[in-house]
């Protein structure tokens, strides 16, 4: 059903080793089913863990980072092919461009926001890619709680809740993926956005 994963991950490894171990299950899993990777370019943390897993096992490896970050982030050789862009609206708009699903990891403030970027794209119409949570020791119920809690409230349509895809471990999320058909009601129209809109999601 797809090829290639966008991953959003952290330059951090966490507290709780079950982290580095959901990241290297994932990996695992991504090249059990043959799949590549896009991620956020850098080789420290959780995202040097899924990346470097993923490309021992054979797959292609794309990394997106800023040109201001490289310092940052990147240490030592670089994993599969990276490609430096200006800042981080080019890198999240290539990361989408050249992914056919998104799975977000536990992390902080930069993966929610990606994770909602996507969400929010879905919902509008822009993409009809699907959107993974990986739920690794229920780190997203809370998370998930509010979601269900603005449904009820009426700020999000009942049907936009099934954007989001979630599973507590790298198996069971790929196997939802891949049995997952979107079913919430688009805003609008993939065919009503314009040229620079639809690029990010092609």
């Amino acid at each position: 059903k797809f090829k290639t994963i966008c991953v959003f991950w952290g330059s951090n490894l966490g507290k709780q080793k079950s982290y580095q171990d959901a990241t290297i299950d994932l990996g695992k899993e991504l090249v059990m089913k043959n799949i590549n990777l896009v991620y956020g370019g850098g080789n420290i943390g959780l995202m040097g863990l899924i990346s470097q897993t993923v490309f021992n096992g054979g797959r292609q490896v794309l990394g997106i980072i800023p040109k201001a970050l490289m310092d940052k982030e990147i240490t030592g050789v670089t994993i599969g092919e990276v490609k430096p862009v200006e800042n981080m609206h080019q890198r999240k708009a290539k990361m989408t461009r050249n992914a056919d699903t998104f799975i977000a990891m536990p992390r902080g403030y930069g993966t929610l926001e990606e994770l909602f970027e996507v969400i929010m794209w879905a919902q509008l119409g822009i993409h009809n890619k699907l959107v993974g949570l990986l739920n690794s020791d229920d780190y997203y119920n809370s998370l998930l709680s509010f979601i269900d809690q603005a449904v009820e409230e009426g700020f999000i349509n009942p049907s936009a809740r099934h954007i989001i895809v979630c599973a507590s471990n790298a198996k069971q999320l790929i196997q939802k993926l891949e049995d997952y058909y979107p079913c919430h009601e688009q805003v609008s129209s993939i065919l009503n956005w314009n040229y620079k809109q639809l690029e990010h999601s092609k």
